[in-house]
């Protein structure tokens, strides 16, 4: 069992202080046991994105109020490590410091974690106004978020040996080119293409995967011969392949793309009885992972939720 910050949750509201500790009906592995298939997180916690760090650890934001969960994939055991704000923590990604980069959805922000005491190191207000500020990416010494209202990217540069930047440092990269900004749900997902020199954006509502030059915004369609991405979500970068999660439609396009990025072709797809809307996927070694979001469940304070383990090989 994790036992870290005990103290630093004591003053966790209502809500948050049902959720320390193992969440009810976790998977369990015993230490000869392979690492387990689904694990629960805390009941009414409404996961939407996953990081995952060194030591099999994995962190959840929630959409209720924020707060972050810490999984052990080995075990399935897990606690509260960050109390939340009030307002959605979506996309997450944790740098080789500890330290957890978390998209703050409708409110619009960005906060930087501090995954070993849980404290806030950072906040930044990208942007006023209608927007959903939805995943990130950690690439070229900064952080790059998504906005699923905007047609715009939002770009955290790190300094010297990872400083935090002032929030006068916030950077704004509107989306150009190609781009189709459609009613609906736009830029979610981002990625880098396999040869590290650009940016990859999937829109969920025109179904597209993008590249996008990190220098201009400039947007180009990439090619997949005919494959629509229905309902993409987060993005998964390994060599050649990217991984796509499509939530409603239960399933990850694996994709094999050409080293820029511009072009790419659909080898297989993976699914699993235990998916449930996932909306974003995490790598450790040859397992995928991937929280159930359940939006076609409405959401309760003792509704479950899961976190499902693939194999990177797998195929429908």
């Amino acid at each position: 069992m994790l036992t870290r910050r005990t103290s630093a949750l004591a003053l966790a509201t209502t809500l948050a202080a049902t959720l320390v500790g193992t969440a009810p009906g976790a998977a369990v592995a015993k230490p000869d046991e392979p690492f387990p298939t689904v694990m629960s997180l805390p009941d009414g916690w409404q996961p939407e994105g996953i990081a995952i760090g060194s030591n099999k650890r994995a962190w959840f934001g929630s959409r209720a109020d924020g707060s972050i969960y810490e999984l052990d994939l080995k075990t399935g055991e897990g606690e509260v490590v960050s109390k939340g704000p009030g307002t959605p923590s979506v996309g997450l990604k944790v740098d080789r410091r500890g330290r957890l980069f978390v998209a703050g959805g409708p409110a619009g922000n960005a906060r930087v974690v501090d995954t070993e005491t849980g404290d806030v190191l950072a906040t930044y207000q990208l942007t006023t106004g209608a927007s959903f500020v939805n995943d990130v990416l950690l690439y070229r010494k900064a952080a790059w978020f998504t906005d699923s209202q905007r047609a715009q990217l939002y770009k955290l540069p790190l300094g010297e040996a990872g400083a935090l930047p002032d929030p006068s440092e916030v950077e704004t990269l509107p989306l150009t080119g190609a781009w189709a900004q459609v009613a609906g749900f736009n830029a979610n997902g981002i990625s880098r293409t396999p040869n590290h020199q650009a940016l990859l954006v999937v829109n969920s509502a025109a179904s597209t995967l993008y590249r996008v030059d990190p220098e201009t915004g400039t947007a180009t369609v990439v090619d997949l011969g005919g494959t629509s991405l229905t309902n993409g979500d987060g993005l998964l970068v390994k060599g050649t392949r990217l991984f796509v999660v499509q939530n409603v439609l239960n399933r990850v396009a694996v994709l094999k793309l050409d080293p820029d990025g511009t072009a790419g072709t659909l080898e297989r797809t993976i699914s699993s009885p235990h998916f449930d809307v996932p909306t974003t996927v995490g790598r450790l070694g040859s397992r995928l992972y991937l929280p159930n979001a359940r939006f076609s469940t409405p959401p309760t304070p003792t509704t479950p939720y899961t976190v499902v383990q693939v194999p990177a090989n797998a195929e429908d």
